[in-house]
């Protein structure tokens, strides 16, 4: 893809999904990668592949939610590269759960990672990209960013705070007249392994969601994903809906106003696995 070599990527939870997709068809474009994930096993693979294709790559574990590790990482990678030029804000996880019998621990560790670890990046690497001349921040939000559904309230807490802050963020840019660009990502369905790496309330079987989840929602490839990621990136778009289901949810959203709450409910009420 054209309009990445040279550059300096950095993407965060790399170790499989729609971040290893991203850093290999990066670093199949040109791009000198920076990777990282708490799953080393996983990073490794991605490392390999890289090195296979001949890309040059920085491989790190790092937990997003570590602010102090994240901001010296973001050094890091500069001192390795000598410059950075964009950021993917990538790593995430997911919890299942209503609010009624959710603990406090299991809302506040999706927030952490899947919000409070954007910010870390963003703010971490944004100094650098501003140096670069030539910055973008791209940050994963989800299609549960831009509606919500019942039994992921921590979920979309966290991709909506991730829209509001990136969307914010962007106008900064504009208004300060910095070189960085900023996209927001929502990705519908996803043959990723967040389903069955996700962590659920008591009484209901995170197998059988992780099932539901594979079989019913995704849609979408991971290569598919990052090709579409990247054109946005590419083309410097604000926004992006991966997948058919993102765009159509997005439409049916806008149309309905708060209508397809109900409508929502009551379908994913008869498709969703009962609890036990």
């Amino acid at each position: 893809m054209e309009g990445f070599a040279g550059k300096v990527a950095v993407v965060t939870g790399a170790g499989s999904g729609i971040g290893r997709a991203l850093a290999l068809e990066l670093g199949r474009s040109g791009a000198k990668v920076a990777i990282s994930d708490v799953d080393t096993e996983g990073l490794a693979q991605t490392e390999q592949q890289l090195i296979a294709m001949g890309a040059q790559v920085k491989a790190d574990r790092l937990n997003v939610v570590e602010r102090e590790t994240v901001l010296a990482y973001a050094d890091a990678v500069r001192d390795h590269f000598g410059a950075v030029n964009q950021i993917y804000n990538n790593a995430g996880i997911a919890f299942t759960g209503d609010v009624e019998i959710s603990q406090f621990k299991d809302i506040e560790r999706v927030m952490d990672v899947d919000f409070w670890g954007v910010v870390n990046g963003t703010k971490a690497f944004l100094p650098h990209l501003i140096a670069s001349g030539d910055g973008h921040v791209v940050n994963i939000s989800s299609i549960f960013g831009l509606f919500s559904v019942p039994g992921q309230a921590a979920y979309n807490s966290a991709k909506f705070a991730v829209r509001g802050f990136t969307e914010a963020l962007r106008q900064e840019m504009m208004l300060a007249k910095h070189p960085v660009r900023v996209t927001c990502v929502h990705p519908g369905g996803i043959k990723t392994a967040i389903a069955r790496n996700a962590t659920a309330a008591d009484g209901l079987d995170s197998n059988e969601l992780a099932e539901f989840f594979d079989k019913r929602l995704a849609s979408t490839t991971p290569e598919r994903a990052a090709r579409i990621i990247l054109e946005a990136v590419r083309k410097k778009r604000a926004r992006v809906l991966v997948g058919p289901d993102a765009k159509v949810l997005d439409v049916l959203v806008r149309l309905t106003g708060s209508g397809y709450q109900r409508l929502f409910s009551a379908l994913l009420g008869r498709a969703m696995p009962a609890s036990r």
